[in-house]
């Protein structure tokens, strides 16, 4: 194999697979990069046979081929090198030559044949969504995912394709995320995916502002096609739990609050929390909003937000930083907080098709 390329154009194409590569990998094959030439371009491929991810870099190609390099080295390599025409050449041993103005490198790597094969989603059902539409779907929902491993089927969020209608969620049992849009896909291909915490992370980091995206789903796997970018990820098996049971049907105190406001509020109050019992509690009073932290061994802090609200007092207590999750990662300037009881779980909504089920914390 041989090929010349641009370095910024390598290195760009190399950060885009490199960050799945684990440190300390049981196959050494899993800590490579696959480097791929053929016709004008340079592909390359990495995964940790969970998460797999190939893009592609123009170059010009004099002898087709391909080998295997370690990811990070490589990538320390590349980005140290001057700019310039970068020349990769790798012998019948896969000893790979990197040359670069003054510099020069040689770099072992393994056979191509030793690295995974990727999966074939030829004939399978295409969904095809907004790049920046679904990026933001995940931003609003993925803090919500468990990070308990006993709990797998909540580690990721579920992709729901039904009523012409994308639904992405995720629960950790506490609080539950929930955000949806319109989307056109044919009637009998209605279906339901779990895709893992890391992969959708993976994609909310690479997708773009701009163009389609489009998701191909197997049995157990699923892939996001986009910007010559191809990340495939295993699917989390088993029945993703009724998340409509746990969204109230209807709460009796409705709550218009600028949602920057209240997000500075409890995060200042915040400050004098247990991170063993950590707990806020709001105090819903005429036409003003009390947040109240107490603890014997910390101490005292209260803070009062003017709110337009006439309905009956209610005290509720939350988790703090469950609290202000969803407040970061939404963009309205305004939100509103949905009550029925101190028991009863707390519903927070905007303008757009967006919900937060948060439970309250006992307080005796």
């Amino acid at each position: 194999m041989k090929l010349t390329v641009e370095k910024d154009v390598l290195l760009e194409a190399l950060q885009k697979v490199q960050s799945i590569v684990g440190q300390r990998s049981t196959l050494p094959i899993l800590s490579n990069v696959l480097l791929k030439a053929e016709g004008d371009t340079v592909s390359l491929t990495t995964t940790d046979m969970e998460v797999c991810i190939k893009t592609g870099a123009a170059a010009e190609i004099s002898d087709p081929g391909g080998t295997t390099l370690p990811a990070r080295r490589f990538f320390s390599i590349c980005r140290e090198l001057p700019d310039g025409q970068v020349e990769i050449e790798v012998d019948a041993r896969d000893v790979t030559t990197i040359r670069c103005g003054p510099s020069f490198f040689k770099l072992v790597g393994l056979p191509e044949e030793e690295f995974p094969p990727l999966p074939e989603f030829e004939g399978r059902e295409v969904y095809t969504v907004e790049q920046d539409m679904f990026r933001e779907m995940l931003r609003k929902v993925i803090y919500a995912a468990s990070t308990d491993e006993t709990r797998y089927i909540l580690n990721g969020a579920l992709l729901c394709f039904k009523d012409e209608k994308l639904t992405v969620v995720a629960t950790d049992g506490r609080r539950l995320a929930l955000v949806e849009q319109e989307v056109e896909f044919p009637e009998d291909a209605q279906t339901n995916l779990v895709v893992p915490t890391k992969t959708l992370n993976e994609l909310i980091k690479t997708l773009g502002g701009e163009g389609v995206l489009r998701i191909r789903v197997s049995e157990t796997q699923v892939a996001f096609d986009f910007d010559r970018i191809l990340i495939i990820s295993k699917l989390i098996e088993g029945t993703y739990p009724n998340f409509q049971q746990v969204i109230p049907s209807q709460c009796e105190e409705r709550v218009a609050i600028d949602r920057e406001t209240i997000l500075t509020a409890v995060r200042r109050v915040s400050l004098l929390t247990d991170d063993q019992t950590a707990s806020i509690r709001l105090n819903f009073g005429r036409n003003k909003l009390e947040l109240v932290t107490n603890s014997p061994e910390i101490g005292e802090a209260r803070e009062t937000v003017p709110v337009k609200y006439e309905g009956k007092e209610i005290s509720i207590a939350f988790n703090p930083g469950f609290l202000m999750a969803p407040l970061r990662h939404l963009d309205s300037d305004e939100i509103f907080f949905e009550l029925s009881d101190e028991l009863s779980p707390g519903v927070i909504k905007t303008s757009v098709p967006f919900l937060y089920v948060l439970m309250p914390i006992r307080i005796s």
